[in-house]
């Protein structure tokens, strides 16, 4: 659902629903052969997906002079977006905000963060990204047990204000925590831990990529909050996969990251930020004003069904795309960079170029499942905490923030839906298929409305249960589920936003951003970057890597653009190089005690 509360938007897409038929470069299927886009001194680049890997192609691209048309069958920003709910708006005010999911820019991000510092925000000095503040807090909310408060100390942090009775429950929390992970599980885990540090590139990329996370920290056999701790606890709140399935190398690399940046070390800012404003308004959007500056042409209501392989000349020759009046038509370019996400984009692989190119057919392999967002709008302010909230013991790993009271830069009651909400509680729900307490169906067997019941009993079961009502049903102004989600409740549920996860062996899987066709390149989440991981940060830098391959292809004298790596210690590589030596005799790492 694109926002109807931005002016520069709107006359985008609607200019694109207008004059779809007079777009450059394109011409109805069965009326005409393809043509080519009008002469120009810039060679021309059809963009492919308008979510974060797409704008940041664009981006990329117009900065270094050449010609960008997006083509974006929904609306931009894709799955990072923030949408209005429908018929919400009251006196004049702005629709209640929701999203597909909340947004999470950690510190360990460097290259999104630098897009974000140069797209221009009135009163900002370093763009969007002065947009972005740190929670003060997390915590693991116990279902029957005091929830356990992280404090998240950053450079000018100002630490939550407390009452005697908070600290009570948190200082409970931790005790309880403690006791309740025997030593010498913790040991265990600390010790995994440096095995993985400690680990080179190789044995990392072979025998940890085969190796579920659970198995590698010996979930089984270990106490309950060990497992929902330290294997699942962790895994959901930073990776969101299940720790069951992940490979041990994307999930323990990213804990080193954020070790690192909890330590002040390669880290861009705080452990945790979030935008002080929906994303739209306070990234999307100006983003969409500044490329629109530079020249890109957006294609709102466009959606690509065929990328058309010339066998011939070995390249794409066309690709076809049905408009807004649902008109089939073939647009051209001098090159292409699919920036769709992997389950929309191999729809458009035929067999031909799958055969061009054998990386396009591995991609059959990624894996994707539902991870999708809910908002609950309360009349009354909910005292939960300054930060995120991971539900561990919720049968559908639930993780929530309440965003209100980050987005200081609005008066809530003031600005959006009608003024009884006050505030807004966006909630993940990463287990789709698994029984929930109070119909005892998954979440895919329930309707809408019994998904948000679910939820919300879920929600009460970890926050109102230790002599506390933190979130009261009469406080419950209204709800909203992300409509990518449809046919609930029915045989055949479908999600039309999923989230590419990570089990054993996805490594090997990624493609590279350059392919074997001279002008086709892939920018996304799937693609293979440092991060190894479906963040906005890796469908940033896959964006980068493809616009460098099309440098590079076309022999470009522009600069090049930065990618910049995760942080690696360098008082580890001593040890890497030893470990590295051991894995080509055979040798399990040194402080590897199984």
């Amino acid at each position: 659902m694109d926002r109807t509360g931005s002016s520069r938007r709107t006359f985008v897409a609607g200019a694109a629903a207008t004059t779809g038929a007079l777009a450059i470069g394109s011409v109805a299927l069965g009326a005409a052969p393809a043509v080519a886009a009008e002469p120009s001194a810039a060679p021309s680049v059809a963009v492919l997906g308008g979510g974060v890997a797409g704008l940041t192609a664009a981006h990329e691209l117009a900065e270094r002079g050449f010609h960008v048309t997006v083509y974006e069958r929904r609306a931009l920003g894709g799955k990072a977006r923030s949408m209005d709910v429908p018929d919400s708006a009251r006196g004049g005010r702005r629709p209640l905000p929701a999203e597909h999911g909340f947004r999470f820019i950690p510190g360990i991000y460097h290259n999104l963060p630098d897009t974000m510092r140069r797209i221009p925000f009135p009163g900002n000095a370093n763009g969007v990204w002065d947009n972005l503040v740190a929670p003060a807090e997390m915590s693991f909310a116990r279902t029957g047990r005091e929830d356990l408060r992280i404090p998240l100390p950053w450079p000018g942090h100002r630490a939550a204000a407390l009452t005697l009775e908070e600290i009570r429950r948190a200082v409970t929390a931790l005790l309880d925590t403690a006791r309740s992970i025997p030593l010498h599980e913790a040991a265990y885990f600390v010790d995994r831990f440096l095995v993985f540090l400690t680990s080179c590139d190789e044995r990392r990329d072979d025998t940890w990529e085969r190796t579920p996370w659970w198995e590698f920290l010996r979930a089984e056999r270990m106490s309950y909050d060990y497992q929902r701790i330290l294997a699942v606890g962790l895994t959901r709140n930073i990776v969101a996969t299940k720790a069951e399935e992940a490979s041990t190398r994307t999930v323990a690399t990213l804990l080193e990251a954020f070790a690192f940046n909890a330590l002040g070390r390669g880290a861009d800012g705080p452990l945790d930020r979030i935008l002080n404003l929906p994303t739209n308004e306070a990234w999307i959007d100006p983003w969409a004003a500044h490329l629109t500056g530079l020249g890109v042409e957006f294609r709102i209501g466009w959606t690509v069904r065929e990328l058309a392989y010339d066998s011939a000349s070995g390249r794409i020759g066309a690709v076809v795309v049905e408009d807004p009046q649902g008109v089939r038509r073939s647009v051209t370019a001098d090159h292409y960079v699919s920036a769709m996400p992997v389950e929309h984009a191999r729809r458009t692989w035929g067999a031909a170029l799958r055969a061009a190119d054998p990386q396009l057919a591995r991609c059959d392999r990624l894996e994707t499942d539902w991870m999708t967002g809910i908002q609950f709008y309360l009349t009354e302010p909910a005292p939960l905490l300054d930060g995120h909230a991971n539900c561990i013991d919720s049968p559908w790993s639930l993780t929530a923030i309440q965003q209100a009271r980050h987005w200081q830069a609005r008066d809530f009651p003031a600005d959006y839906g009608d003024g009884a909400a006050v505030d807004c509680l966006s909630v993940d729900i990463s287990e789709w298929d698994r029984p929930g307490i109070l119909y005892g169906r998954t979440a895919k067997q329930c309707t809408r409305t019994e998904v948000a019941r679910e939820v919300w009993a879920q929600l009460k079961a970890a926050f109102n249960d230790t002599g506390l009502t933190v979130l009261k049903d009469s406080a419950l102004h209204s709800w909203f589920l992300d409509p990518g989600v449809d046919g609930l409740g029915t045989p055949n549920p479908t999600n039309e936003d999923q989230l590419l996860v990570h089990p054993v062996g996805t490594f090997h899987n990624r493609p590279k951003a350059a392919t074997r066709i001279p002008n086709l390149f892939l920018a996304g989440d799937y693609v293979a970057v440092d991060i190894d991981l479906a963040t906005m940060e890796g469908a940033n830098a896959s964006a980068r890597q493809a616009v460098n391959a099309l440098l590079d292809r076309t022999g470009s004298p522009a600069a090049r653009c930065t990618v910049q790596p995760l942080f690696r210690a360098p008082e580890l590589e001593g040890l890497k190089r030893h470990d590295r030596l051991r894995y080509r005799l055979g040798l399990r790492n040194a402080l590897d005690v199984g």
